[in-house]
């Protein structure tokens, strides 16, 4: 990851819902939040950037989308829910309970499948009975998967990005416009999980109030990170503090390319660079907490009850940069689609031909 990421690693933006881990779903950064990491990410972008995505209404799918992932998880189809509840979240204590090495961790999510169960079945006693009444979706047993969806979803746009060149070069009108339409999807679903990646509360099993051992006294409060997530003047922190796209647009930074230079240590770099990016946002789940224990996150109006704003505005904004860099990543990063190239060229070659009368 480039050094102005590693030096800003605070969290931003998104859901926090960690059904694998919870008999119930809940839900982290409100819509409107997750709006506004998609819409810095946009601000983020430098002017060479294809101009397609700004349209207004391209803007306003992307922004919209931000949200799409979190009404999936209403749906009533448990085999559904088992696909794609994890996505949203990682639990790295649940790494560590197995004996698992962060940096060991297999980029393929199937082979990081193996090993989690491979281990889990070595250290049983570590890991508490699952109750089949709370684990109807079948997810319980797994840590989840961010940071395999953040790279899988890097991987699908910069594949949609060497389509829409493809297609743009040597396709159809039609065609060039529905690659653009795919793309302005992934960019806009991407972002979703982007913004959960950089709340703390999506790394760990504390994520809903402190669990285990206390000694600092944290709050064991049920309702902590939907306080922190809520949006509306009643609904929770961020609405009442006034954490709004308008006051938060003019201090976003520009977009700066992934480093995806060969790894020292042997890793995928985009991989590790998403969870580098978790483990960051991980280191910030005890601070989130004192926060709460120093009355910072009440928002009351009772003296620095709203001094914990500058902590949750940071933490938006480095999710839109973050989001930003990914999309320009995958943009730059795309090359030609040989394939498809060769495909298109050889439909032009026979539309080049003369009809035989």
């Amino acid at each position: 990851m480039n050094s102005r990421l590693r030096t800003s690693l605070t969290v931003s933006g998104a859901l926090a819902a960690l059904a694998a881990l919870a008999p119930a779903p809940a839900f982290a950064w409100a819509y409107e939040t997750h709006r506004v990491v998609n819409q810095l990410a946009l601000r983020s972008l430098p002017a060479d950037f294809p101009a397609f995505v700004h349209t207004p209404e391209n803007a306003e799918r992307i922004a919209y989308l931000a949200g799409e992932p979190d009404r999936w998880r209403s749906s009533p189809d448990e085999w559904f829910l088992h696909s794609t509840v994890l996505d949203h979240q990682i639990n790295l204590e649940k790494i560590s309970e197995a004996g698992l090495d962060i940096a060991s961790l297999s980029p393929f999510r199937f082979e990081f499948l193996a090993q989690f169960a491979a281990a889990r079945a070595a250290h049983p006693e570590r890991f508490a009975p699952i109750d089949p009444a709370k684990d109807r979706d079948r997810t319980q047993e797994w840590p989840g998967f961010l940071p395999w969806k953040m790279a899988e979803d890097y991987g699908k746009l910069k594949a949609s990005f060497s389509i829409w060149k493809a297609y743009r070069e040597l396709g159809t009108p039609e065609e060039a416009a529905n690659a653009e339409a795919n793309i302005v999807y992934e960019m806009g679903i991407m972002g979703h999980f982007v913004g959960d990646s950089s709340q703390p509360l999506h790394t760990t099993t504390k994520y809903n109030g402190w669990v285990g051992p206390n000694p600092n006294g944290y709050t064991t409060w049920k309702g902590f990170h939907a306080w922190i997530d809520g949006t509306g003047t009643g609904g929770g922190f961020i609405g009442r503090a006034g954490i709004t796209l308008e006051d938060l647009a003019p201090r976003v930074t520009s977009a700066i390319p992934l480093d995806l230079k060969t790894r020292t240590d042997g890793r995928d770099p985009v991989f590790a660079d998403m969870m580098d990016f978790i483990v960051a946002q991980y280191r910030k789940v005890e601070p989130l907490y004192q926060l709460e224990k120093e009355g910072k996150l009440k928002a009351d109006g009772t003296p620095g009850s709203f001094d914990g704003k500058p902590f949750i505005e940071g933490q938006v904004l480095k999710g839109g940069e973050l989001l930003g860099s990914i999309w320009l990543t995958a943009w730059r990063q795309a090359g030609p689609n040989f394939y498809l190239r060769a495909d298109l060229l050889k439909r032009k070659a026979a539309q080049a031909q003369p009809k035989k009368e």
